[in-house]
């Protein structure tokens, strides 16, 4: 049986950051990944840029990562506003400390996956088993067990003192240990592409709540946009299937025309929306952190920083246990992580799935509701630094 101190189940930006997290710590973690080393070592554009904290960003810079992402791949996002409908009236955030500073950052998902795999392969004690799929999961007061089914179709036995899963918030992981989640279909998909367009984003992020579709604006480059439509399922099909110039026309007139004239310079890629909340976020010898634990809907831009979160706020009681000579998987050191992100995870899952709900509702009295909620937002200085706070989140 093969002794480790540590096993994750999922080689996704959560899984290997969790993994970097411990790597000064002198553990062996292993993570059991089911894809093959070429789609995690060279990992394909898949459309989603993310907005990252201040917080984040100091994470990746201790965990070596961030200083892997060129200049070019990182971009400052100044303010963000919010619209409803057809309105041009908006709502703004921007920073009231620094007038001059970015809210946050953008970086695409395949660059930050890029960076975590490059650091990662700088440790010894961080072993990448891919191709690995895990068969069952179990644990007794002396450890954790993962049986897979390796890549030339054989059996093995992983043993460790804890087992942490970070394989997606529809983790088959979780579901082996017994432990249900809370799952909310929205009833949309998300439909994300790169364009280029004659007017200057200005470093804005837009968030356009219109009726029966949200779009969104992310700044990349000088002239270049992460375009984010989000539709009803049924009419998603209609989106991917124009061609070129047709789609570019359909945003052009989505966005009211502010970008100018605008062409898809990438493919377009789907996904449909489903969020998830963790009935327990650990178990006997086990925890779940990322999308694993807390699946969020994108609008608020909370998932990759909640689940960076997660995997700090796990690694952080792991390391004082390590330092107190106790137990890694014990249950100590698991109800404080539960105790800690659930705290931090439930109010924004909730607030969410309410702003959700409030600004896809296109019925005549919320129309009233949702323009009233972006007027009052404005001229309510307590509300925008929250909101700012949480945007840009500098410090724990």
């Amino acid at each position: 049986m093969n002794e480790k101190n540590i096993a994750v189940v999922g080689a996704g930006p959560a899984g290997l950051s969790f993994a970097l997290m411990l790597a000064k710590s002198g553990l062996n973690v292993t993570v059991v990944e089911k894809q093959t080393l070429k789609e995690i070592s060279l990992p394909s554009f898949d459309g989603r840029d993310i907005a990252m904290t201040h917080l984040s960003k100091k994470l990746l810079k201790d965990m070596n990562v961030w200083q892997r992402f060129e200049d070019d791949e990182i971009h400052p996002l100044i303010e963000a506003t919010v619209q409803d409908g057809d309105s041009p009236y908006a709502l703004h955030f921007e920073r009231s400390d620094d007038g001059k500073g970015p809210l946050g950052y953008l970086v695409a998902n395949h660059v930050i996956r890029r960076g975590l795999y490059e650091q990662v392969c700088e440790h010894e004690n961080i072993e990448l088993l891919c191709e690995n799929e895990v068969r069952s999961v179990s644990s007794d007061c002396d450890g954790a067990t993962l049986r897979l089914k390796t890549e030339d179709g054989a059996t093995a036995t992983l043993r460790s003192a804890l087992v942490v899963a970070a394989d997606s918030r529809f983790s088959n992981t979780r579901r082996m240990m017994g432990i249900g989640a809370e799952m909310k279909d929205y009833g949309r998909v998300m439909i994300v592409c790169n364009m280029k367009h004659q007017i200057s984003h200005h470093n804005t992020a837009q968030e356009c709540f219109y009726y029966g579709r949200t779009g969104a604006v992310l700044p990349l480059g000088e002239g270049v946009s992460s375009i984010v439509t989000t539709v009803p399922a049924s009419g998603s099909a209609v989106l991917l299937d124009m061609d070129d110039e047709d789609f570019s026309f359909e945003m052009e007139a989505m966005l009211g025309h502010r970008l100018g004239k605008m062409e898809l310079v990438s493919e377009r890629c789907a996904y449909p929306l489903v969020g998830a909340f963790s009935n327990q976020f650990i178990g006997r010898r086990f925890a779940l952190i990322g999308d694993a634990a807390v699946g969020m809907h994108p609008v608020t831009a909370h998932g990759y920083n909640l689940g960076l979160r997660s995997a700090d706020t796990l690694a952080r009681q792991i390391l004082k246990a390590q330092g107190a000579g106790e137990d890694l998987g014990g249950v100590s050191v698991l109800q404080a992580y539960q105790w800690r992100h659930r705290l931090l995870a439930r109010p924004l899952f909730d607030a969410t799935n309410m702003i959700v709900q409030l600004f896809t509702d296109d019925r005549p009295a919320a129309k009233i509701v949702r323009k009233a909620a972006i007027r009052l937002g404005n001229n309510f200085l307590p509300f925008k630094k929250l909101v700012t706070h949480r945007l840009t989140n500098l410090s724990l």
